[in-house]
């Protein structure tokens, strides 16, 4: 049955549209294409899958070149994609052809007309991989004194005698010997020559390579482009380039990421000049792009145990230009777990940050909210200021201190009460997590101590909190993750009565003890449940990759609350296990969590639903 084609203006909208070439324009050329390797006569089946990787003439067999002179130049350019391929496996001794009708592609002349549906052959004979013979670098780095400034030993890359002679292990090794000259300061390095030699009876590849390491450099002045609101003097400053510093490669890739952290960017680029001064300074050139100078954004949460709700946020990203954000926060949430206004969470806050403002990696945070919280155990509503400094000591490790003023009314076991308390924070992290919402390696340790005084009722009160959390995968396709969770914390200096609730431990919900309430898990008093100075929490998951968008969970929760500062696990411990579904969205996995208590007490749901984004830890 012939096909139908139809075009409008020389523009063919489908079907197959045949036009003479004098026309200008050019019909789609079909063709077929087979393929062999062979390794010493004898068919090498991973040979072949790199072959067939590296070959467009065979992964495009499928799709019409543009008329004969694309396929041709489609085929031509083969050899070089397939000898390419052959060296990465080491194959120094090969044979390409790729031919049609007995005549070999390379040797057809430009303007050959091929008929329809050509087939085109892809033959490559190799002989078995080569193996590297002399391995030697020439004018190597001297040996780093600092541990920040050592680099991998080309020889444990691949690059020495007998290992495979792969042409990525000669780049790589390249490579690292020139980064040990740049991480000793010598900002030009380069390879001065490369020197390859085969010896095909031997099936050997000997190779030297000579290294120029230049002259040493130190930090140049940094040249701002594209600032349009921020002030370039800022930017510069947000490097962390100091003139006359030794040059470092690891300086750069941080600057690069203390930019980012402005937020104010949607592009930077940080390029050293071609050549060294010659007082031996090395000048930059800073380019950026500015983000729109607003944001708003919105979301929702939904819980079979904790209702739905609803939040959204407002950001001006520059106030003055230095970055300074601006942010407004509000929410609601318990819409469907109560038709009563009155018995809705709401928060209202706000948030301004100054950045570099000791420091390129200090950050001060200066915010205020008001918030009405209705949990299972208490109500309260509050009302807080802080001032808050965050430093940045690298990429995985980070600190914070600061000083908080909050006053609120609570209603709980104890009766309405009301606390004011002033205090300190202070904390540590460290982070080598590989994502923050979806990780598959690396730990998360978190540690925070508050000491804080309560004018109330007049006690001076200590708490502090730690957690940890790692993360394996297993198998080369990483598709099996195991991840767990331990967290603990202690409070002391007066009773429990004495201590507003949300200073106190509570366990349950969505990142908790799942299978239990949002912070519903407590200690027995006389009349009912509180919040106690000890804490306990154990999380374990096996995450498993059904598809590339689809994974399921398996969990258990432990949970453990005391009314002691140090766990003695008299009362309840509470376990809650469930399945879990992801889809990964490109950003991060959309979670819904169905968890079952255990070990129900009176007062606990049968079942919870959790719906978020990003792992539960």
């Amino acid at each position: 049955m012939p096909s139908a084609a139809f075009e409008l203006l020389g523009i063919c909208l489908f079907g197959t549209c045949r036009q003479d070439d004098d026309q200008g324009l050019i019909a789609p050329k079909p063709y077929t294409a087979t393929l062999e390797v062979l390794t010493d006569g004898s068919p090498d089946p991973e040979l072949e899958k790199a072959v067939r990787n590296a070959s467009l003439v065979w992964q495009e067999r499928d799709k019409p070149a543009a008329g004969s002179a694309g396929l041709l130049t489609r085929a031509k350019a083969d050899y070089r994609r397939i000898l390419a391929a052959l060296y990465i496996e080491a194959r120094y001794d090969a044979e390409i052809s790729i031919s049609w009708n007995g005549r070999e592609i390379a040797d057809l002349p430009a303007g050959t007309e091929l008929p329809d549906s050509a087939q085109l052959t892809i033959t490559v004979r190799a002989g078995p991989p080569f193996r590297f013979g002399r391995t030697e670098i020439v004018n190597r780095a001297p040996v780093a004194t600092t541990r920040r400034d050592r680099v991998a030993d080309p020889a444990g890359e691949g690059f020495l005698t007998g290992a495979p002679a792969r042409a990525t292990a000669v780049n790589k090794a390249g490579r690292l010997a020139t980064d040990a000259w740049r991480q000793q300061g010598y900002a030009k390095a380069r390879v001065a020559s490369r020197k390859v030699t085969a010896d095909h009876n031997a099936g050997e590849l000997n190779v030297t390579l000579e290294i120029e390491p230049g002259e040493r450099a130190s930090y140049g002045p940094v040249t701002v482009k594209g600032t349009e609101r921020m002030r370039p003097s800022f930017v510069a400053r947000q490097t962390g380039l100091a003139a006359g510093a030794e040059y470092d490669p690891d300086d750069l890739k941080r600057a690069e990421q203390r930019l980012q952290r402005l937020g104010v960017f949607s592009s930077v680029s940080l390029k050293e000049a071609d050549r060294i001064g010659p007082d031996g300074a090395l000048p930059f050139t800073l380019t950026v792009r500015e983000s729109k100078l607003r944001r708003i954004g919105m979301g929702a949460t939904v819980s079979t145990v904790d209702g739905a709700g609803l939040e959204g946020f407002w950001l001006h990203r520059n106030l003055f230009g230095r970055a300074e954000r601006l942010r407004f926060d509000g929410r609601i949430s318990g819409i469907g777990s109560t038709a009563s206004f009155d018995e809705f969470d709401y928060f209202l806050g706000s948030e301004l940050t100054l950045p570099g403002r000791f420091t390129p990696d200090t950050d001060i945070v200066i915010g205020g909210f008001f918030e009405r919280e209705v949990l299972d155990l208490y109500s309260k509503n509050r009302g807080s200021t802080s001032v808050y400094a965050n430093h940045f000591f690298s990429d995985e490790l980070t600190g914070r201190i600061g000083t908080f003023v909050t006053y609120g009314e609570y209603d709980d076991v104890f009766g309405v009460r009301r606390f004011g308390v002033a205090g300190l924070e202070a904390g540590i992290e460290y982070d080598t997590r590989d994502s923050k919402l979806d990780p598959t390696s690396g730990f998360h340790a978190r540690f925070t101590g508050k000491p804080f005084y309560e004018w109330e009722f007049g006690n001076a009160v200590g708490k502090l909190e730690a957690e940890l959390r790692a993360y394996h995968a297993l198998g080369a396709e990483e598709r099996t993750v195991l991840a767990a969770r331990l967290k603990a914390g202690t409070i002391f200096g007066a009773s429990l009565s004495q201590i507003p609730q949300d200073e106190l431990f509570l366990a349950g919900g969505g990142t908790s003890v799942r299978g239990y309430a949002y912070r519903g898990i407590g200690v027995d008093v006389s009349g009912g449940t509180s919040g106690g100075r000890s804490l306990l929490e154990a999380s374990a998951e096996i995450r498993q990759d059904i598809t590339d968008t689809i994974g399921i969970v398996g969990f258990a929760d432990i949970g453990h609350v005391n009314n002691g500062s140090i766990p003695d696990f008299s009362g309840d411990i509470r376990i809650g296990a469930g399945i879990g579904l992801r889809y990964n969205t490109g950003l991060g996995p959309l979670r819904l969590d169905a968890a079952v208590p255990l070990n129900r007490q009176s007062g606990d749901p049968a079942f919870g639903i959790y719906a978020g984004i990003g792992q539960a830890f």
